[in-house]
């Protein structure tokens, strides 16, 4: 039996209103030679039937049904029983275009690539933007270990990645990942991708970057949490995260390297997660990344996105900001506690003390910041985020993470 040139692991769990586009989308696939896997990760609702049908209308989709767990048991689960050369994993409640994998194909062939990346479109209320790599072409081993992977995490641009975290919108070589996935601890559930894809591109001898979106990334209202509910557990993930990326990635990096790449992934993941906003069990703030803004100011929050929405519900713990209004050109209808999103007219004749643009992508903050003075907003009171390492690394100790660098 000759072997299936991709595997496409979709896993799957309380999506059932956007998975049959989801399984169209492959099915549509102007490539043919795959084999498409839905992991049911215990579904509640009516994704086991779903996944059923399909299977009884096309002979290449293989059903696994298990018991409910993490993203990652799903990706492993779909893994041990993948049969392609390459895999593919799309989430399901994402879509594809029709010429995904055969691009995907086509690029990881002609450069002989055991990792290829595309661009991808991030579809958020209706509205689809193109979201392009920074760096593109074909790296062979040498400059993968000197030149991308000492940048991955971090370029020295604050949340600006050599290559991207995510799993999906890649092609993976099956033989490269069965070394990487299965050592990583199911606990790990934040920055679960970031402990694939970083590892096996040190192990990678060529790799292949295009700027082509064909992923359509689906950001959902409902899958964002809006608040940490324990602060305990989620940093004890993110400590666990840290431990594996340095056992991982130790033998490739120097020490102050990897100090520096993890120390500010760590701190991007918490700030999007506490909307910014760090607060003690008594519930008094103990870090405020945003410059110049002191308790009690007056802040306009712009962005309705997850850190918006997170910034949001962090200040309703302790209201350590007069939050006067929350904006966004993508204005739709969204509240959290007495706060709803407003039209960006709404911040033109009010008064306040400090505009925050809750984004850590500095691309994206100095898009926003351009429009916003063209309406007239001083841009002396659009703040930035802290992003001091010396600072980063005290915030990181009084969180519990002691061994937060290298001994």
């Amino acid at each position: 039996m000759n072997e299936i040139s991709i595997s496409v692991i979709v896993p799957i769990y309380k999506i059932e209103a956007y998975l049959p586009k989801c399984i169209e989308s492959i099915l549509d696939q102007s490539f043919t030679d795959y084999e498409l896997i839905l992991v049911d990760n215990g579904s509640p609702d009516k994704c086991p039937e779903i996944c059923d049908e399909y299977a009884k209308k096309d002979d290449r989709i293989k059903v696994i049904h298990k018991e409910h767990g993490q993203l990652l048991s799903g990706r492993k689960e779909g893994l041990r029983n993948a049969k392609g050369k390459y895999v593919a994993y799309i989430d399901g409640d994402d879509w594809v275009d029709k010429f995904y994998l055969d691009i995907l194909y086509k690029l990881a062939e002609v450069n002989n690539s055991d990792l290829v990346a595309t661009a991808h479109f991030r579809e958020f209320d209706g509205k689809i933007e193109t979201v392009r790599p920074l760096l593109t072409g074909v790296f062979n081993e040498e400059e993968i270990k000197n030149s991308i992977l000492p940048k991955a995490m971090y370029n020295g641009v604050f949340c600006k990645h050599e290559l991207a975290t995510y799993v999906w919108s890649k092609l993976f070589k099956r033989e490269l990942l069965n070394k990487i996935l299965f050592d990583v601890p199911g606990e790990i559930v934040m920055g679960e991708d970031a402990a694939i894809t970083y590892p096996y591109l040190s192990i990678s001898k060529k790799l292949t970057i295009s700027k082509i979106p064909l992923y359509y990334y689906r950001q959902r209202n409902d899958s964002i949490l809006k608040s940490i509910k324990n602060t305990t557990v989620e940093f004890y993930r993110l400590g666990l995260l840290k431990t594996f990326l340095e056992e991982k990635l130790s033998p490739f990096l120097t020490k102050e390297n990897l100090n520096t790449q993890i120390l500010y992934y760590l701190y991007s993941s918490i700030l999007v997660r506490s909307g910014g906003l760090i607060h003690d069990k008594s519930e008094q703030v103990i870090f405020n990344p945003f410059l110049k803004t002191k308790q009690n100011s007056k802040i306009v929050v712009y962005s309705s996105g997850s850190f918006g929405q997170h910034l949001l519900s962090a200040n309703s713990r302790s209201n350590y900001f007069d939050i006067v209004k929350w904006v966004d050109i993508d204005h739709h209808v969204m509240n959290i506690g007495d706060h709803y999103v407003e039209p960006l007219s709404s911040i033109v004749n009010i008064e306040f003390d400090y505009l925050i643009i809750a984004t850590i992508n500095p691309t994206a903050f100095n898009s926003i910041k351009e429009e916003l003075q063209l309406l007239g907003i001083d841009c002396e009171k659009i703040v930035q985020i802290n992003t001091d390492e010396t600072e980063i690394t005290k915030l990181l100790t009084q969180l519990g993470f002691e061994n937060t660098l290298l001994n």
